[in-house]
């Protein structure tokens, strides 16, 4: 394991030259890994185990239209695919992908088949952080670990694909037997992790639960709304305000800052850009602190995941999700971000 100095905090990492393929399989090759739920991270997770050569199951509701997914992914019912309960059964490894909500309805099943010596695995902190709304406490004599990949399951698996890793966090939150690090690092690395930086289940959940609400979703759709409203009441066409607002951003100066940092894509941007920026980021960070606190705070009472739970359980979930999106989805910025994107060079 390697400690690296983040801007004077010094962080527990493990890379992939040091926790190499061959010895995650080798740690594992006793093992059965069953990959409970195939929809956000599920078919990422469990196809990338699979081509490293782990041995791999997935358990699903049969007549889903996830099971009818994984079915058309490769998986093979009564031989790599099946219903959770013999998913559950059969596997040493149970990996809880489900949706928080999911996991709270299924867990008397998952929770009678983890006997003594399994590992009970998570990519969200969420159900052990809070089970005292959801329920969810495992046993005391497995293992119980988390690997969070730092993105949705189709960006692990395309990143798989063209040989890159996803970073990902790891925490371990119960280890009876012994063997949980050996366990979370090599699955860390079975599922396509660039590198694994160590965290805590309530750290997790906490920085995931206002990193979606912030500036991963929530604030950027909220910031994207404003400046597109903005030049559109001022009389900048769509096309205008998308480009300005969304296009470039995405498309050019993000690719910047990811491979080479902020400071880096201001020096290459004009003077007059540079000096507007850095005259601006200031009064943008002041004015929006105050509601980041606010919504930090909203998480570590457990209000947001009371709110999730709540509105995620309901039977009409999906109804009022997919009214939510539509508003989204037939909003004018987004529906100039639709032709938008038509008119990209590789579309035509």
């Amino acid at each position: 394991m390697a400690k690296l100095n983040f801007g004077g905090t010094e962080e527990k990492v493990v890379m992939r030259e040091e926790f190499p393929l061959e010895k995650a399989r080798e740690t594992m090759k006793e093992e059965t890994i069953a990959v409970i739920g195939y929809g956000v991270q599920g078919p990422g997770q469990s196809l990338n185990l699979r081509d490293n050569g782990f041995n791999v199951i997935v358990g699903q509701r049969k007549e889903s239209k996830t099971w009818d997914k994984a079915v058309a992914d490769g998986w093979v019912p009564g031989e790599n695919l099946f219903d959770i309960e013999e998913a559950c059964e059969k596997a040493t490894v149970i990996q809880y992908l489900l949706s928080d909500a999911g996991q709270i309805a299924v867990w008397p099943t998952v929770k009678k088949h983890l006997t003594k010596g399994k590992a009970l695995y998570f990519s969200h902190g969420f159900g052990v952080t809070f089970n005292d709304r959801t329920g969810i406490v495992p046993p005391k004599d497995v293992d119980v670990i988390l690997v969070a990949p730092k993105g949705s399951g189709t960006s692990l698996r395309t990143m798989f694909l063209e040989g890159r890793g996803l970073n990902s966090s790891y925490a371990i939150f119960q280890d009876a037997t012994g063997r949980a690090y050996d366990r979370v690092i090599s699955l860390g690395i079975g599922v396509g992790s660039g590198y694994l930086f160590e965290t805590d289940f309530r750290r997790e959940v906490y920085s995931d639960l206002t990193g979606e609400r912030g500036t991963l979703m929530g604030c950027i759709q909220g910031i994207f709304a404003a400046q597109y409203e903005v030049l559109r009441e001022q009389g900048h066409t769509p096309s205008e305000a998308f480009n300005e607002t969304v296009e470039e951003l995405t498309q050019s100066l993000m690719p910047l800052v990811a491979q080479n940092g902020m400071d880096w894509m201001y020096a290459n941007t004009s003077t007059t850009a540079q000096r507007g920026a850095l005259d601006w980021w200031k009064p943008f960070r002041d004015a929006t602190k105050p509601v980041f606190q606010k919504l930090y705070d909203e998480v570590a009472a457990g209000n947001e995941a009371q709110r999730s739970i709540d509105s995620n359980s309901q039977p009409d979930y999906r109804v009022k999700l997919e009214a939510e999106l539509k508003e989204l989805r037939e909003s004018e910025m987004w529906q100039a971000g639709k032709t938008v994107r038509q008119l990209r060079p590789e579309n035509n």
